[in-house]
């Protein structure tokens, strides 16, 4: 799941950009099974060492990467909301792991519990820290701290676990932090008036959309301002996987393409692949899908110019901090 051996040929970078146009193909299992074949994919040699956490790792992808990444000798933290699934999550992480695996329960539409999680992620040297919890729902549900859900658990809370980590000094030197997205994204412009949804009009794909936009901004403004001193920042699209949050929060494309979804590890793939890789490797701050770097947009209207993005990078950050510091009661 690591390295790719180099060069990789000239028919397969044809096959891989004939894929890529198609989308479909190039986000389903068959996309997989073809650049991994075709690329001659390898596993990596190890990540003995390493401590790396992954939220969102009770099922689906999480729990894809934590054992993957357990079995190349990862010391792994386990983030979840429920003890009854992290103690199941652990004992099957534990069961292939060389290193100790430690649960914690937290819920990250709460912020309250994700800097709760901050202060006792911060007595640990973390080499990689995953974004990769997840809400995607049907109906508008505001938090008990006045955030709606989707919004808090894909932009709020590991903005405030990121930043609050770094503060901290938790982050190892060249640690790396990743995000998983979605091909949800490139259907949003972000626009930070429209960012949190109210319960007019609500629809749960489009928060779930726009957040995940929002995410790739505060990715680059955080290699930005943090990258020149060795933090890395990557995005991972796992593709269209067969997890819990795809059959729940869209049970009609689940029920269509179904037959055509990637395996939990084949989703999670990538961002183990990124998690394993030597320190400084790949190039942070891009996104990255069946590792390889990706466009970030792909429909027009979608992509601010360049001006308007630099101002972006700067103004989510600072919308971020001002919101948690309104739900927190902390202005």
């Amino acid at each position: 799941m690591a390295t790719r051996v180099k060069p990789i040929s000239q028919f397969a970078n044809l096959a891989d950009s004939i894929l890529e146009a198609t989308i479909v193909a190039s986000f389903t299992s068959f996309g997989f099974r073809v650049r991994s074949r075709l690329e001659h994919w390898r596993e990596p040699s190890d990540a003995n060492g390493r401590v790396i956490v992954v939220t969102g790792a009770t099922s689906g992808l999480g729990l894809a990467m934590a054992r993957r990444l357990a079995l190349l000798g990862a010391r792994v933290h386990l983030v979840g909301r429920s003890e009854t699934r992290l103690e199941f999550a652990r004992q099957m992480v534990s069961s292939g792991a060389t290193e100790e695996v430690t649960t914690h329960r937290c819920d990250l539409s709460s912020l309250r519990q994700t800097g709760e999680l901050a202060q006792r992620l911060s007595r640990e040297r973390i080499d990689v820290l995953i974004h990769n919890a997840g809400a995607l729902l049907k109906s508008f549900v505001l938090t008990d701290e006045g955030v709606e859900t989707t919004l808090a658990v894909h932009l709020l809370s590991p903005y405030l676990l990121t930043e609050q980590l770094i503060a901290a000094s938790a982050l190892a030197p060249q640690a790396r932090v990743i995000s998983m997205t979605s091909g949800g994204m490139y259907s949003q412009r972000f626009d930070l008036t429209t960012l949190e949804m109210g319960p007019d009009g609500y629809r749960g794909a489009t928060a779930y959309a726009r957040a995940k936009r929002a995410q790739t901004i505060l990715n680059a403004h955080w290699q930005q301002v943090y990258g020149p001193s060795s933090l890395a920042f990557h995005l991972v699209h796992p593709g269209w996987a067969d997890t819990p949050g795809v059959s729940e929060g869209i049970p009609g494309f689940a029920k269509i393409m179904g037959p055509f979804l990637r395996s939990p590890d084949e989703g999670a793939d990538t961002a183990v692949w990124l998690a394993a890789s030597a320190p400084g490797e790949p190039t942070p701050g891009m996104l990255w899908h069946d590792r390889h770097p990706r466009k970030l947009h792909r429909l027009p209207g979608t992509r601010l110019d360049t001006q308007d993005e630099q101002r972006a990078h700067d103004d989510v950050a600072l919308w971020c901090q001002r919101r948690v510091a309104r739900a927190l009661n902390l202005d």
